[in-house]
């Protein structure tokens, strides 16, 4: 398995998106507060694939994009040690390549894409729900840090 992690470009846009509502349906359930009835977008990953302080990576297998993920640099609180710190975003992987450690290559690159930006604090979100994805960031170092709670008022 020759699985290549680049830079995504703009041509990537439409294969991008695809992943994005395809990641979107997954956490639908997880997450009843977001929209059900109607499209929604967690990120404009055009403008990510613009930005100076956001790299989008891709994964390739066989000149097919299997995978995404991107890495973005992030104003911190005043409260926290570090000025800034780096966001992980999006990292998806088909289903029919899971399993196969190409999140985790695209995780590494990302890293290696913050370590050229001096960055040495590394943030995500995830569903607790998502124990599989948990799972996967815990695998590349990333630590349980801050449980976010939900309640609706009745």
């Amino acid at each position: 398995m020759n699985i290549h992690i680049r830079e995504a470009n703009q041509s990537d846009l439409s294969i991008l998106l695809t992943f994005e509502q395809e990641l979107i349906a997954v956490e639908r359930p997880m997450d009843p507060s977001l929209v059900k009835d109607r499209k929604i977008n967690y990120y404009d990953i055009g403008a990510f694939i613009k930005s100076k302080d956001a790299e989008v990576f891709v994964a390739v297998l066989d000149n097919e994009i299997v995978g995404s993920g991107y890495g973005l640099i992030k104003q911190q609180d005043p409260k926290h040690k570090q000025k800034i710190h780096g966001h992980v975003g999006f990292i998806f992987v088909q289903d029919t390549h899971r399993g196969k450690g190409i999140s985790k290559l695209i995780l590494n690159r990302i890293f290696d894409w913050f370590k050229t930006k001096n960055i040495v604090e590394v943030r995500l979100q995830v569903y607790d729900k998502n124990p599989s994805a948990i799972k996967a960031y815990e695998k590349v170092g990333f630590e349980k840090n801050l449980i976010e709670m939900l309640h609706y008022l009745k």
